[in-house]
């Protein structure tokens, strides 16, 4: 969908990751890291990707300036996605990566309760991604690069959607 390039920036971020990671050790403190990665992919993954990326990270990094619990990671996922529709005009249900991570952040919404354990709620958030992403196979475009083509063109889940859920993935398996 698109022109074709959301699998090229992805592969050129994940590149990019892995020699930020082998040749420094990432910053410790959750803000910090967040800040660090999206000035990463802002300057390497290029494209709309890159951008909307560097904006949900900086965005996302703002709520863990002062705290690390659980709650402030669903505030720092909502920050991300509430920067990401500011600047990038897209909602979801307009067949984009907000499908995914909005589908995800309701699910993250549950570290908010006290006495909440990670994983499952992140295990859920993932599952909750995958088939947002795999439901955007059925939808109008209204947003992004997809808008431009025809509906009847577009019979894959969007791209972008596919790739916030793989990522979301690669964050739990690491965790586990």
């Amino acid at each position: 969908a698109g022109d074709g390039d959301c699998g090229h920036t992805h592969a050129r971020a994940a590149r990019a990751i892995q020699e930020w990671v082998c040749t420094r050790p990432p910053p410790a403190a959750p803000a910090h890291l967040l800040s660090s990665l999206a000035d990463l992919l802002l300057e390497k993954m290029g494209g709309s990707s890159g951008v909307l990326y560097g904006l949900f990270l900086t965005a996302a990094s703002q709520p863990l300036l002062n705290r690390n619990d659980l709650p402030a990671w669903a505030d720092a996922m909502d920050a991300g996605i509430g920067a990401m529709q500011r600047y990038g005009g897209a909602a979801p249900g307009d067949r984009t990566m907000l499908d995914s991570l909005c589908a995800a952040a309701q699910a993250l919404h549950a570290l908010r309760s006290p006495g909440t354990d990670l994983l499952p709620v992140l295990a859920a958030a993932v599952q909750s991604a995958e088939a947002a992403a795999e439901a955007t196979r059925h939808m109008e475009a209204g947003a992004g690069r997809a808008s431009y083509i025809s509906s009847s063109q577009l019979l894959q889940p969007d791209p972008g959607a596919v790739a916030v859920a793989g990522v979301l993935r690669a964050v739990l398996e690491g965790l586990q």
